[in-house]
């Protein structure tokens, strides 16, 4: 498998450099330089034949890691596309955007630096796409049966090209202007350009898909209609209500949840105009939530000129390596620095938000915080250790709930006490002929999830509408991966 004895002559674990800082805060590219294919090719020969391959099992989708790292070894760059996309749609989404669970299974992570899977997956269609190898693959015949897809997210999107490609006539509805969910307007450029999503739904265009922008389901078209028009639906609207913090000053102008700040950014990069904006230029921001949507919104703050940002997590620092109750294969939680952290601002631990300040206009100024401590298991502000943090634009960053069920009215699938609509073992909810996949049914996940569980919807739809079906199904909703 790849070099025989790749992992022991090459033990250095080498990603391509990012580019410098003071560069790249000036634009919205993305972070990284281009990658170097002798050290693709020395990394992928890394990958070791190692008997099990865990990695499989780290990944949702089940992707054929060693056999694309071996190809990539050989400098068989065709081949290991047709291999990638044997099991994941979208390798340009996930290579990019994936916190690579399977990196955290590699086995030889035991005890040397993991194989960059992640960089090997995006350079393997990067090439790819550079070289005219993605085509598309529109049906042989069609079957005559109608599916709508709700939401053009990844898992929407897995969803939709999947039963195209069975011969199912296949229209996708995105409230949105454009096409892509959070894949349009919650990435930021400087982890993702759009280029990538264009490239991709060209393709599914060319295959047959439809699309529907600018659509509402439920105030455009009822969800009553929808399914009457429609032999299937799939709701894979994602799980986008965020998380509120209710604490006094709440309603004060600049404070305001992480996705209002980065849809109207994105828009913006995007060439539209958007009215009075919210922007960080020239204000002390502070992001509330330690995690990738607080990472985007520190990144996008440096490149709109923040006179400062301060990241406030409410729980404790992650210890540097794996800890011992998260031993290998699981994906551990330890301290990361993306590139937002490593462009400026500081991060501040143990730190719970007690109240929002605000001046005579109504506007934020400071934030009232104290030190987090734990009584009997739950987090709460130490008394007596109050402090203010001078702030003019508040960021809230703490996840998300789940769908956004109140536009489905009465018409709605029936929701699990954690807020996600309740589907069965092969997908499908409480309505006959309406399956659901991703975030909406499985609450905040990985993209990576949202990909699987759309493949794998894909194939339950065909299924209930031919009686049999030929799509692979890589999981189950009750499937659970190692560490996720």
């Amino acid at each position: 498998m790849a070099d025989p004895k790749g992992f022991l002559t090459v033990t250095e674990r080498e990603l391509p450099a990012r580019r410098p800082v003071p560069v790249r805060i000036m634009d919205w590219k993305e972070v990284y330089e281009p990658g170097d294919s002798a050290v693709l090719r020395r990394q992928a020969g890394r990958c070791m034949d190692c008997g099990v391959p865990f990695c499989h099992q780290g990944c949702p989708l089940g992707n054929l890691i060693p056999e694309w790292n071996d190809l990539t070894w050989r400098g068989e760059g065709r081949a290991a596309i047709d291999r990638l996309h044997a099991t994941n749609n979208f390798p340009e989404f996930t290579g990019r955007l994936c916190p690579a669970p399977c990196e955290s299974a590699c086995v030889l992570g035991i005890n040397q630096p993991a194989v960059t899977i992640k960089q090997i997956e995006v350079s393997i269609i990067d090439e790819a796409f550079a070289s005219g190898w993605v085509e598309a693959q529109p049906p042989a015949r069609l079957t005559g049966k109608t599916v709508a897809v709700v939401g053009s997210g990844p898992a929407g999107l897995a969803a939709a090209q999947q039963l195209t490609r069975a011969g199912h006539t296949v229209a996708v509805f995105e409230r949105d202007d454009r096409i892509g969910g959070l894949l349009r307007y919650g990435i930021p450029d400087f982890k993702m350009e759009k280029s990538h999503l264009d490239a991709r739904l060209r393709q599914m265009s060319e295959e047959g898909t439809r699309f529907r922008a600018g659509v509402s389901i439920g105030t455009d078209i009822s969800w009553a209609d929808l399914r009457t028009r429609y032999d299937a639906v799939v709701i894979a609207t994602g799980a986008t209500l965020p998380r509120e913090l209710a604490i006094p000053g709440r309603d004060l102008d600049g404070v305001h949840f992480a996705m209002e700040y980065l849809v109207e950014s994105n828009k913006a990069i995007a060439g539209d105009p958007v009215s009075n904006q919210i922007s960080a230029e020239g204000k002390h921001v502070i992001v509330i939530g330690g995690g990738d949507t607080g990472a985007d919104c520190i990144g996008t703050a440096h490149r709109q000129g923040a006179l400062s940002v301060t990241n406030l997590a409410i729980g404790r620092q992650p210890s540097a390596g794996r800890p011992e109750h998260q031993p290998w294969p699981m994906m551990p939680t330890v301290f990361e620095v993306s590139s937002a952290h490593e462009e400026g601002g500081e991060r501040q631990y143990l730190a719970s938000t007690v109240e929002f300040l605000g001046n005579e206009a109504g506007e934020v100024r400071a934030l009232r915080v104290a030190e987090t401590e734990f009584v009997d298991g739950r987090r709460v502000p130490k008394s007596g250790s109050e402090r203010e943090i001078p702030a003019d634009l508040v960021l809230i960053a703490m996840g998300f709930t789940g769908p956004e069920y109140e536009a489905y009215g009465e018409d709605g699938p029936q929701r699990t006490d954690r807020g996600a609509f309740r589907r069965d073992e092969d997908y499908a909810s409480t309505i006959p002929g309406v399956f659901v996949a991703g975030d909406a049914g499985r609450g905040q996940s990985l993209i990576v999830w949202a990909i699987a569980e759309g493949r794998a919807a894909a194939a339950a739809v065909d299924r209930h509408l031919m009686g049999q079906t030929v799509l692979p199904a890589p999981v189950r909703p009750s499937d659970v991966a190692i560490g996720v």
